[in-house]
């Protein structure tokens, strides 16, 4: 059975976020035997939060994912949050892993600097300790 993966962007609009999601968003579409549907997060893991998300498909079929590539900013949007601890606020958690099961998510990819690589450890860590089968893959 095909899983689907979700993508998001956080913290500041570098030179190079968009171009990482293109390369993401570029890769995970061309795996149509092993990926069902591609997401993009709007806002990152606030808006993921929200349930605020895309179908990247829709991106790539109307010829804008080429454009992100050499786009500056913030393609599908970013944030500040940061993650509590798991042991401060085990409801966050709980409320992102709900999401990611009822999307049917096996990977996470953040694309993002230190605060969005400590968001894919936090969920990392909370998959490992609850034994959830997603994978969660930070990037630069």
């Amino acid at each position: 059975m095909k899983k689907n993966v979700i993508v998001g962007q956080s913290g500041g609009p570098t030179a190079v976020i968009n171009a990482s999601l293109y390369g993401v968003v570029y890769e995970a579409l061309m795996q149509k035997e092993q990926i069902g549907t591609v997401y993009g997060m709007i806002n990152g893991i606030e808006g993921f939060l929200a349930d605020t998300i895309m179908d990247m498909n829709s991106v790539e079929q109307s010829g804008e994912l080429e454009l992100i590539k050499t786009t500056p900013g913030s393609f599908l949007g970013s944030c500040r949050y940061k993650l509590p601890e798991i042991h401060e606020d085990m409801e966050v958690y709980k409320k992102i892993f709900a999401i990611l099961d009822k999307l049917e998510i096996e990977a996470f990819i953040y694309i993002g600097g230190n605060d969005s690589m400590d968001t894919i450890k936090k969920l990392s860590d909370y998959a490992i300790i609850t034994g959830h089968p997603a994978r969660f893959i930070g990037c630069p």
